[in-house]
């Protein structure tokens, strides 16, 4: 399991424009989380914006896969200035488009490239970034009489509980800090006196 313990993200879409001589820069921010997603996003964008000149756009995911392109710019100047930004400010499961409408005025590579990045950079600076811990989602079953225990264990640890049953045996829901399961599942057979089942899935989650 790879998968990094906490991320920085920016949840919401939001997108602004940024003007350089005569040129704009129309800069998207995405959440994303697959390839597929990315891919959806850009073909948005650019159904949206059609007659622009350019749709430059950079994604980095929790897996690590990154891809960037210059979109028909001079090599170097927008998809790696947009990773650049948000590498910035070490951000995961993002995409970055910066469509532009050129303006008739040559910008220059370098400062074709500082305009890239000044547009990933600002809208990136504007949004609102979080901090996600990865949770793993994991069932318990245990007697009622255990409750009270489980449930200040579990809070404690900034785990998300859902209850199912009302009875003498009770099942709970939970996606807890994956880092913190094996002490946790320890714990809960030491209140319990191990009369509790514990059953870790393969689903993740960052919340």
């Amino acid at each position: 399991m790879n998968l990094p313990e906490k991320i920085r993200t920016i949840d919401n879409f939001k997108e602004l424009t940024f003007k350089e001589k005569k040129s704009a820069f129309i800069a998207q921010v995405y959440s994303v989380n697959s390839v597929k997603a990315a891919d959806e996003f850009l073909s948005e964008t650019k159904k949206k914006y059609y007659d622009a000149s350019h749709h430059c756009f950079a994604y980095k995911l929790i897996d690590a896969t990154i891809r960037y392109s210059d979109s028909g710019e001079p090599s170097g100047t927008a998809g790696v200035r947009i990773l650049s930004a948000i590498d910035h400010f070490n951000l995961s499961n993002q995409l970055v488009v910066v469509t532009r409408y050129y303006g008739g005025i040559k910008l220059g590579v370098g400062p074709l490239g500082k305009a890239y990045y000044n547009a990933a950079h600002k809208i990136l600076s504007e949004s609102a970034i979080k901090t996600k811990t990865l949770l793993q989602k994991v069932l318990i079953k245990s007697e009622v009489n255990h409750i009270n225990h489980i449930y200040k264990l579990l809070s404690g640890s900034k785990s998300i509980i859902s209850r199912k049953g009302d009875e003498e045996v009770i099942v709970l829901d939970c996606l807890i800090p994956f880092s913190e399961i094996d002490s946790i599942s320890k714990k809960l057979i030491d209140i319990t006196a191990n009369k509790i089942e514990i059953n870790p899935s393969s689903k993740f989650i960052y919340k």
